[in-house]
């Protein structure tokens, strides 16, 4: 496998604060995350004790506020971060952007008192999060979930299914979007489950193509009850938490992509660099030189394209479009790159011996999760031409 910390990319980091939180990321990536990768993969392992690092090193609430035990770093810091984690290895990158999506209801559009008695567990105690929009009927066209919350009394009983959850099963905590309502966008309410509530059962994890040693599971919800004082915003009002929530996932998507493309391509360069054909090596010809210049001009576009709409965020202007942009050209990027990168090396990209195989399978789902590309691209055609006639 490469040594990924043996040329580093170069990045423009904010403050002296950043620089030193990113060396912490770096040591922290190789010393425990990449020496396992490759076989907790192989074998389906989730890292859990990975997790709780992070959480001990305060990674997991980088964007939030220190009030309640976030980083309070910006987004361009924060998916910077993410790019490194993911590009050594994804199940860990895209985990720590999946909770920190789970956090966001609460943080965002939570009480005082909700954000002072939840954040200081959720953002650095330990604690993992899950977030549940989806389900098996309903993953683009996501306000017509059917799981169900109905009143009762000072409580609320939750029954449904969730499908495609990421860390289903194992997570502490769920956001959880549920109707409360008539039909549509405007009849869904945000609740946080906890991961234990009577009633709430995963089923055995999916079988996937690749981050296989990141669960994904369906949740069922069988009379769930949750206090009202779980639930986050105002009644129907969840849609809008969702698509609040959404945006800034879709940049961290967008990053995870970026460091499964950097990883990728530092795995071609290395072997391009050692492998001997017609007595040099072969990164010496055209053919192939050219595909590199490709790989990584197309890596540093899609950055670019991140750390843009990243700062966007952090300015608190519209990045709607951008994010829908960035998740969109990213993740393509990461598919064509690590296909690139297994025809560099040949018969070995080919094989499990080599790590661009694992990158490639990882690329795939990636065009997929937080809406997928072909919504993206309505997203962003909406953004340009305004919204299709009728």
């Amino acid at each position: 496998m490469t040594d990924r910390a043996a040329q580093p990319v170069e990045r423009q980091l904010p403050t002296e604060e950043a620089r030193d939180l990113f060396g912490l990321v770096r040591e922290l990536a190789q010393r425990e995350i990449a020496p396992h990768a490759a076989e907790e993969e192989a074998e389906s392992r989730f890292p859990r004790e990975v997790f709780s690092l992070l959480s001990e090193a305060g990674l997991l609430g980088l964007p939030y506020e220190e009030e309640y035990g976030g980083g309070a770093q910006p987004y361009e810091v924060y998916l910077q971060v993410l790019e490194e984690l993911a590009a050594t290895r994804l199940t860990v990158g895209l985990g720590v952007s999946v909770h920190t999506l789970a956090c966001h209801a609460v943080a965002a559009f939570g009480t005082k008192e909700q954000r002072t008695e939840h954040l200081p567990a959720m953002l650095g105690g330990g604690l993992l999060g899950a977030y549940c929009l989806s389900e098996p009927a309903s993953g683009s066209d996501a306000a017509s979930l059917r799981t169900r919350a109905v009143r009762d009394g000072d409580d609320w009983v939750i029954d449904g299914t969730k499908a495609w959850i990421t860390h289903g099963g194992i997570a502490d905590f769920y956001t959880v979007l549920a109707r409360t309502g008539g039909e549509g966008a405007k009849g869904i309410t945000a609740f946080l489950v906890p991961g234990d509530a009577p009633g709430l059962s995963a089923a055995a994890p999916e079988r996937k193509m690749g981050m296989k040693g990141s669960p994904t599971a369906q949740l069922h919800f069988d009379g769930v009850r949750v206090p009202d004082a779980r639930r986050v915003g105002d009644e129907g009002q969840g849609f809008a938490v969702a698509l609040s929530a959404l945006d800034s996932g879709r940049l961290g998507i967008a990053a995870c992509a970026i460091g499964v493309a950097q990883a990728a391509l530092d795995e071609a360069l290395v072997y391009a660099a050692d492998r001997q054909q017609f007595g040099r090596p072969i990164a010496d010809f055209q053919g192939l030189r050219f595909m590199l210049a490709d790989m990584g001009t197309q890596i540093e576009a899609g950055r670019a394209l991140y750390l843009a709409a990243a700062r966007l965020r952090d300015a608190g202007l519209p990045f709607s479009k951008q994010a829908a942009m960035a998740k969109l050209f990213c993740t393509d990027t990461a598919m064509k790159v690590t296909t690139d990168a297994v025809q560099v090396l040949g018969g070995y990209g080919y094989t499990a011996d080599f790590p661009a195989e694992r990158y490639m399978r990882e690329a795939k789902v990636l065009q997929i999760v937080e809406g997928t590309n072909q919504i993206q691209r309505m997203v962003i055609a909406r953004h340009l031409a305004g919204p299709e006639s009728s």
